[in-house]
């Protein structure tokens, strides 16, 4: 493998959404190659079904048995599943859950040891795929667990912002409680480091929202900025973070305000996500921040309405590979930095050059 080419594994997902049809478009751009080697950890009966109802006929998977067989000049795949499993186009099964697990399974241990270099994950269905060795409410509580001990963080990346949430996957009526300030600071701390390491971007600005409306309009629409938002910032920026809010968040990216950011930290989920979805669901990238490896997803579900109708876009999808390649090198380059930084001040020979 050489040094400009990676190992990128792709989870397939749910079995019945729109997964195999976005992995295959995207694999079928012949550069893709040129940048990566993927690996599909699925399976290759699932992978035909899929390109038959699609009727893409110029494709076709290479099947491997583990990661380092893979070639390097074409799309891999390894089968995770049941030889027998059985695919209904639209619908939630336990069957694809447990597919989806096994796959994504497979693909992390591999990444783990090294065999992958980084992982794209297509859509789950979070209710079908709950089992006794799935309990999470989404990858990015799965790889937290699995990777961890680390503070994650859900980062939405487009063109044009970068969103991330405090209180990702978490129901509204627990809000609230996850608006803490010490939890707050943890998330202005992974998300900085994220935009140096991973986006190579020097001096990070960060734009913070408020919980309330009107970011609680001094306490007369809710306390928590006064309590636990403002003091976060200002415990972040005492760390030489450029952390700076609350703003008000009805009116912060409808008036542009964000692009005066290199990021954005939301409260609650639907806050930064829905907006973000607004401007940019075609092209978004959903990136776990603050793990030890690279994994990125599309920003989009199953969209099982659409499955198997040749209907679903796949820019997302393939901005997701571009992404997990581009961090594997950013952060690899900015280690290289760190480790033989570059010298400061003159050379030796000429400290003792007089003028």
């Amino acid at each position: 493998m050489g040094e400009s080419k990676i190992r990128i594994g792709i989870s397939h997902g749910d079995i019945n959404g729109i997964g195999y049809e976005v992995i295959i478009k995207t694999l079928l751009e012949s550069h893709i190659i040129d940048m990566c080697t993927p690996i599909v950890y699925g399976s290759p009966k699932v992978a035909a079904y899929h390109r038959k109802a699609l009727n893409i006929e110029n494709f076709n998977f290479n099947i491997i048995k583990k990661a380092d067989d893979a070639h390097d000049k074409r799309a891999n795949i390894i089968n995770c599943v049941d030889e027998e499993i059985r695919v209904e186009l639209g619908k939630s099964t336990p069957v694809a859950g447990e597919a989806a697990f096994l796959a994504l399974e497979a693909a992390v241990k591999d990444l783990k040891e090294g065999k992958i270099q980084a992982i794209v994950t297509a859509p789950i269905n979070k209710h079908n795929i709950q089992s006794e060795k799935f309990r999470f409410s989404g990858h990015t509580e799965f790889l937290q667990s699995f990777f961890g001990p680390c503070d994650v963080l859900m980062l939405m990346v487009g063109s044009i912002l970068k969103v991330g949430v405090v209180a990702g996957h978490v129901p509204m009526k627990n809000v609230p409680e996850y608006i803490e300030k010490e939890r707050i600071l943890k998330k202005i701390r992974v998300l900085n480091t994220s935009l140096i390491m991973d986006f190579t971007i020097r001096r990070p600005k960060i734009a913070v929202l408020g919980l309330n409306p009107h970011a609680g309009d001094n306490g007369l629409l809710g306390d928590e900025e006064l309590r636990e938002i403002i003091p976060a910032i200002q415990m972040a920026n005492k760390e030489n973070i450029l952390a700076f809010g609350p703003y008000a968040a009805d009116g912060f990216f409808g008036s542009g305000a964000f692009s005066k950011f290199d990021a954005t930290l939301a409260m609650y989920h639907d806050q930064g996500l829905a907006p973000f979805k607004t401007l940019v669901i075609d092209e978004g990238v959903n990136y776990t921040a603050g793990l030890p490896i690279v994994r990125t997803s599309p920003a989009h579900g199953t969209a099982y309405e659409i499955t198997g109708k040749n209907e679903a876009g796949f820019g997302s999808f393939r901005n997701a590979l571009y992404l997990a390649r581009d961090i594997y090198y950013n952060r690899k380059l900015n280690n290289d930095v760190s480790v033989n930084p570059l010298p400061y001040g003159l050379p030796e020979e000429l400290q003792n050059i007089k003028e």
